[in-house]
């Protein structure tokens, strides 16, 4: 994982609908950048859904939440649909922002040893700045941490 204090690495990828989105777009305003596994998956449908469900706070915090998979832009339209996501999701095929952020690691399921999208977040401040590291998250409670350490800092 990076490190607190540290510069964000910036990023241009695509979203559900094509758009290329920067992490430096979002200069002002606090980032919420989770990585997860797979759309459409029990515990990513979960995180995503506590994500949307909280989103309104977050933009009163002037925070944007972001979320990033290995999937593509078909598959970012269908679960954003399916579950009303109101954030953005990127689609990193190619892995780079996945591995830039040291979140591609191993891992070690049912005896088997694999490589994958380890479920992460990282809370980036006004100027691309990394504030809080969120390793191995649990999908259920992600969001109300993010979103707490958010509100301790008002």
């Amino acid at each position: 994982m990076l490190e607190t204090h540290s510069e964000a690495p910036d990023f241009k990828l695509p979203d559900k609908d094509g758009n290329i989105i920067s992490l430096s777009d979002f200069r002002g305003k606090k980032v919420v950048l989770y990585f997860y596994p797979k759309d459409n998956t029990p515990g990513c449908t979960r995180q995503a859904c506590a994500f949307a469900e909280k989103n309104d706070d977050f933009e009163k915090l002037n925070a944007v939440v972001i979320g990033i998979s290995k999937d593509n832009e078909t598959s970012h339209q269908k679960f954003a649909t399916k579950h009303n996501l109101p954030f953005i999701l990127l689609s990193d095929k190619e892995l780079e922002v996945i591995k830039a952020y040291d979140v591609w690691q191993e891992k070690k399921a049912y005896g088997k040893v694999s490589m994958g999208v380890v479920r992460s977040a990282y809370i980036i401040d006004e100027k691309g700045i990394i504030e809080k590291v969120m390793p191995k998250v649990k999908p259920d409670t992600n969001a109300i941490e993010a979103l707490e350490y958010l509100q301790s800092l008002q």
